[in-house]
């Protein structure tokens, strides 16, 4: 009844006895992942055990709840105690609850039900290295601006770094998200093929990278410096300066031997 690998499980409440609390004990060894729990009952605890060499408190774990997931509510559980993080049924779009390793442990738990009709609890979950000044920035203040450290590590070390501008901006409230359109004049990297070349063939290219909503993005003139990570498939922009800033910041580490990785300026 049960199937599970490394990285993600899939269960069903149905073996239990309905009139049995059981808490079943999964083990998950990946960096990234899902669990889905069909027909919940009792209660599941996720041990999440990364075959890395990083210690628990460099580790942030993020999950994402899917969109119809209802059935059960998702704690935080350190020694007994429970800090709830998704209430059972807020499936809200883009939804992301993120807590250190070190933090603790997820518990879900089945919430009551009148009829016995059909309900998963599910979500993907992620686990980000925070030892990258860029990472710490993109979850614990990602609408402040970075410093000139955390812009010349993010260049080197982001999912994406692009030279570019702000084509548009799309606001979307239910998911509590900003798309921000860029067309791209000089890729440095980048992962997952973020950015394709335009259909021109003008030698640009184009994509999306999103960030909160609460961040204030509008369209802007000039060119910028965009970096940042994926996370759950989507590009999520971290440290963004005006690129004649970047420049800047450049030149001055370079002439103190400080770069970490040599950027085209031209």
């Amino acid at each position: 009844q049960y199937s599970s690998d490394l990285c993600s499980w899939k269960g069903s409440g149905l073996t239990h006895e309905t009139h049995r609390k059981e808490v079943e004990q999964v083990y998950l060894r990946c960096a990234a992942g899902a669990v889905e729990w069909m027909y919940p009952t009792g209660a599941l605890i996720v041990n999440l055990r990364p075959n890395t060499f990083s210690p628990a408190r460099h580790l942030t774990v993020c999950i994402k709840p899917f969109r119809d997931s209802s059935g059960a509510n998702i704690y935080l559980e350190k020694t007994g105690e429970l800090r709830l993080l998704v209430p059972d049924g807020d499936g809200r779009p883009g939804r992301v609850q993120c807590f250190g390793l070190e933090q603790g442990g997820l518990f879900v738990e089945a919430t009551p039900q009148q009829d016995i009709g059909r309900r998963t609890t599910g979500f993907q979950y992620e686990l980000i290295r925070r030892h990258r000044a860029s990472d710490l920035h993109e979850l614990s203040a990602p609408c402040r601006p970075c410093s000139d450290t955390e812009v010349l590590l993010a260049v080197c070390t982001s999912d994406f770094a692009v030279r570019g501008s702000i084509q548009e901006v799309t606001h979307e409230p239910e998911r509590q998200d900003s798309a921000i359109h860029l067309r791209v004049s000089r890729l440095y990297r980048q992962k997952s093929r973020v950015f394709e070349p335009v259909p021109e063939g003008d030698g640009h290219w184009q994509g999306r990278v999103r960030t909160l909503l609460e961040c204030g993005v509008r369209p802007g003139h000039g060119d910028f410096l965009f970096t940042g990570h994926m996370h759950f498939g989507e590009a999520r922009l971290g440290c963004a300066p005006r690129f004649k800033d970047f420049q800047r910041m450049y030149r001055d580490a370079q002439e103190r031997g400080l770069n970490l990785c040599e950027v085209g300026m031209d």
